[in-house]
């Protein structure tokens, strides 16, 4: 008897099982890496957002599971984040609470309802919706974000108890306790810092988990009390009760309204972490189905009173910074969390408030440099845009702040589509290719015929002014029988841009024009066929040379 022993099978299944263990360590020491900074900043977030610590830690383990199975980046790790944290704050301290309970129903229903309209958005293919939040917009908000949460730990930092709606009452209140200052308080929140800052030099070491844990140690060592230095405190983690708040239908609908805003930010920060990422390394990711991940993360951690969660760049970086492979680093991240949180609550209760406030401020600190918005100024383009939505949330908050900062990027979007821009073009040569007549002067335009293009896709918002430039155009050559109008810019048309484009081949008609399309796709050809057949029949072509062509035999 004969045994067939396929030794090239074996060494391939060698070889796969040898790059899997390889993926999975890599993924590990990720993993590690993560939970060592996820820690500190749930302790953080959670002070921003005035609620517990067991709501930022419910929020990270269920960002980073969920994800790992709906989400598509292998660097993407869904937690709580700053801007998240603060908006959720700015939103229910709106609606006045009147105790802490108070206070965590209203966020846990603002983050079901966050979850519900994501998920919503993802099912309406409505992934690109980050679009309408400008980066010069978000760039703004964000350093005034920074600004605003920064300030609020300057009392914790310091060792003073000041309440204040807003930075000016704030930097007054300061200012007039200025004797109550603890200078232990300062000493250890500024050594913190410090400490923090150096160890930056050293971007593979958890900083942060080091600080927290020399913190731990100082406390342990010491009766803080002594010295006016506050604690975390008793710190209760237990296992959170599947629940939907009760709240009247009005402050539902209230809550439904702010949202809103929430959902926007969420969408622009985690897209743009994501796609950052993914186009370093080549990879493909479905913002809709991005868009479900976020919206599964945040219904689950709003059910269990957890936070909102979004893919903050800065952890997302730093994931992919330690080697992440696969989508396990943030799995093996929630593991060691979870772990850490259930062992270690009695040394979490032991963490100084300084060293929270300092590692707020070491986490927002890239928020504050200036370089983007320097970058504006020097490119001329948007800084005004950006300088507005600073003013926007360091004059009327966070909340009403975001929103008038997303309404200036919708603005802007709205002012962009109601200037219309028309190109003119002409045959480069005899190369049968057409270029812009302005850009290139050698060009030579057809006799008889004048063909433009609109820089912008048809559409319900823009469709008119367009249409209205371009009779101007036609018009003001009395030489020109046939227009030839380029589509390339337009995939499709909505109804009002189809019975548009319908009445103005109408109108040219009747003063004896004609119109042809050129460069124009198959949707948009099957719905003006389907609509108005004897305008458009045998006058849609696949590109300007065809068209001239067709107008040449008019003419």
């Amino acid at each position: 008897m004969t045994f067939n022993y396929d030794l090239s099978t074996n060494a391939k299944l060698f070889q796969v099982k040898k790059i899997f263990k390889h993926l999975l360590l890599a993924d590990l020491v990720a993993g590690l890496s993560v939970a060592f900074i996820l820690l500190p900043e749930a302790v953080a977030y959670a002070a921003i957002a005035h609620l517990t610590i067991q709501a930022a830690i419910t929020a990270a383990l269920l960002g980073l599971m969920i994800y790992a199975f709906l989400g598509e980046s292998p660097y993407a790790i869904v937690a709580p984040t700053s801007s998240a944290a603060a908006l959720l704050a700015a939103v229910v301290l709106s609606m006045r609470p009147s105790d802490t309970g108070a206070m965590l129903n209203l966020g846990a229903a603002l983050v079901i309802l966050t979850g519900v309209g994501l998920l919503v958005f993802s099912k309406a293919k409505l992934g690109r919706l980050s679009a309408f939040v400008s980066r010069p917009v978000l760039h703004g908000f964000s350093f005034a974000l920074a600004v605003t949460i920064i300030s609020k730990q300057i009392p914790v930092f310091l060792g003073v108890s000041v309440q204040a709606p807003n930075l000016y009452t704030l930097y007054m209140a300061l200012f007039s306790q200025i004797h109550e200052v603890s200078i232990w308080s300062l000493f250890i929140g500024g050594s913190g810092l410090l400490l923090l800052l150096v160890l930056k030099q050293w971007p593979t070491l958890p900083s942060a988990f080091i600080v927290l844990v020399l913190g731990i140690v100082l406390s342990a060592s010491l009766n803080l009390a002594d010295y006016h230095i506050a604690t975390v405190g008793m710190v209760l983690i237990q296992v959170p009760n599947l629940d939907i708040p009760q709240l009247s239908i009005e402050k539902w609908v209230q809550l439904g309204e702010l949202a809103f805003g929430l959902m926007v930010i969420i969408v622009a920060e985690s897209w743009g972490s994501i796609r950052s990422l993914s186009l370093i390394h080549g990879n493909k990711v479905d913002s809709n189905r991005e868009l479900l991940a976020l919206g599964a993360a945040n219904l689950a951690s709003g059910l269990l009173q957890g936070m909102p969660v979004g893919a903050g760049f800065s952890v997302s970086s730093a994931n992919e910074d330690a080697g992440a492979r696969t989508k396990m680093s943030g799995v093996f991240a929630a593991g060691v969390l979870f772990l850490m949180t259930v062992f270690g609550q009695q040394w979490i209760a032991l963490i100084p408030q300084p060293i929270v406030a300092a590692a707020v401020i070491n986490a927002l600190g890239h928020a504050l440099n200036p370089k983007n918005l320097v970058y504006l100024w020097r490119i001329d383009r948007d800084q005004y845009l950006a300088l507005a939505a600073i003013m926007a949330v360091l004059v009327f908050g966070v909340l009403h702040g975001m929103l008038l900062a997303v309404g200036l990027s919708i603005a802007a979007a709205i002012r962009s589509f109601s200037q219309p821009v028309v190109r003119e073009l002409a045959e480069l040569g005899k190369s049968r290719d057409y270029v812009d007549r302005e850009s290139h002067p050698k060009a030579v335009p057809q006799l008889g015929v004048l063909i433009l293009r609109p820089e912008a896709p048809l559409f319900f918002a823009s469709v008119e002014g367009l249409l209205a430039e371009m009779y101007r155009r036609l018009k003001a050559r009395k030489d020109v029988k046939v227009l030839i109008v380029s589509l390339e810019q337009s995939a499709n048309l909505d109804s009002t841009a189809a019975e548009s484009l319908i009445e103005f081949a109408e109108h040219l008609a009747r003063h004896n024009k004609v119109l042809l399309l050129a460069r124009v796709k198959d949707p948009l050809r099957h719905l003006l066929l389907k609509l108005a057949p004897e305008q458009f029949r045998h006058k849609m072509y696949w590109s300007v040379a065809d068209a001239v062509v067709g107008a040449q035999k008019i003419t």
